[in-house]
């Protein structure tokens, strides 16, 4: 079984998948809610995949080209296939005429198609922005952790996040806001390289600094605020202010919940995000958000078969969305994505010893020791499988 961390890492992206869907489903503004969901994947990608190469980076036996390979291989199983099985299905039916664009989805530039033509069209395809991001994110960033000098990882990490602040800070003055605004990858990054800083951070202390012990509660209810401000009319600065507290102001507390959630909620919070049924839909998070604007506009088409109303948001839509997108990511994950995920065993960020007979698998160090005040983590890399591993919620194996 995963340690207690992992199983509550899994919750969190319960709750942020719960977002997306509440946004499409049921949310008469969803892109709010679907964004900041979005934006808690990204922190959540960014420390995991963090974590798991300077554990690797960390081991006397490290070597960068099998670390690198590793994490390219790994990727692509846990990614590539359920992806392009999804683009396949909407090539041969044409779902809304997608048909057309699916190079740009196939080469991962999705981002970039809706950003030149500054509107979600074809929209069942439009959530493959952030796994786009997230693609050219996973290009250059294991690079940069196995590469660089490890002193330095912290001080990339803040450069990346200030540069991301400045392309939002410069929006005014570029005229009216469009989705290039959000959707170039200098408009996620900060999330992506915050959940990096956590991780390189986290590696020599558990203590938050001062000011994001103070400063959360305040950030989080400036966030709150400019969620829910929706003023009609509004005009192009107003929108960019709101925008920067609804997207920048979430940053700090986002990444405190995943901090928190690493080490282990201690309190009610933590034992909800422990629950099996929580921890199991984190686990078929990736095939949920995958899925979903597929199912959506299938339960649409066959809304003359279905009792109650699933043409417009609301309570309709969600119950029966939902059950369809759990079902089918359900099916996914145990036919599909499961017994590929298995073959990730076979590619180890570090190379076997001649001692190990049993594959080696790459999952979250646990807590070894207590140095210097901090707790170091063990590069638990070479883990044998007891039991059936397969079974098992390993947190930084998941999308």
């Amino acid at each position: 079984m995963s340690n207690t961390r992992d199983r509550q890492l899994d919750g969190l992206r319960t709750l942020a998948v719960s977002m997306v869907l509440y946004a499409h489903f049921v949310a008469a503004d969803g892109s709010i809610w679907g964004h900041l969901g979005v934006r808690l994947f990204f922190v959540l990608s960014g420390f995991l995949i963090t974590r798991l190469l300077l554990e690797a980076r960390a081991d006397s036996r490290y070597q960068p080209a099998t670390a690198l390979k590793a994490f390219y291989i790994r990727r692509a199983l846990r990614i590539f296939p359920p992806y392009f099985a999804m683009l396949a299905f909407i090539w041969f039916v044409n779902l809304e005429g997608a048909r057309g664009s699916l190079k740009w989805h196939a080469l991962y530039l999705s981002n970039y198609w809706y950003a030149l033509r500054n509107e979600w069209t074809p929209w069942v395809l439009c959530h493959t922005w952030s796994l786009s991001i997230e693609e050219q994110f996973y290009i250059v960033w294991p690079l940069v952790i196995l590469l660089a000098p490890r002193r330095l990882i912290e001080r990339i990490c803040i450069a990346v996040i200030a540069c991301s602040l400045a392309y939002r800070l410069c929006w005014p003055l570029t005229g009216t806001p469009n989705l290039m605004r959000d959707l170039l990858p200098s408009a996620s990054m900060d999330a992506l390289a915050a959940g990096a800083l956590l991780a390189a951070y986290r590696s020599r202390t558990q203590a938050w600094p001062q000011w994001m012990r103070l400063g959360w509660m305040p950030l989080a209810a400036a966030a709150a605020v400019a969620l829910w401000l929706r003023p009609d009319p509004i005009s192009p600065i107003l929108d960019w202010t709101i925008w920067i507290g609804s997207e920048v102001f979430p940053l700090v507390p986002l990444v405190m919940l995943v901090g928190n959630g690493s080490s282990g909620f201690r309190s009610p919070i933590g034992r909800l995000l422990q629950l099996p049924p929580i921890t199991a839909i984190g686990r078929i998070s990736y095939g949920l958000y995958l899925f979903h604007p597929i199912v959506l506009a299938l339960i649409v088409k066959a809304q003359p078969w279905i009792p109650v109303n699933v043409s417009e948001q609301g309570a309709g839509r969600f119950v029966i969305g939902s059950a369809a997108t759990l079902l089918l990511a359900s099916v996914s994950w145990l036919v599909f994505e499961k017994p590929l995920n298995n073959l990730k065993r076979y590619f180890p960020y570090i190379a076997r010893n001649h001692q190990s007979s049993a594959p080696s698998t790459a999952i979250a160090g646990e807590p070894l020791e207590h140095r210097h005040g901090a707790r170091a983590y063990e590069p638990a890399l070479y883990r044998r499988d007891h039991g059936n591993r397969g079974d098992a919620v390993q947190t930084s194996d998941f999308q």
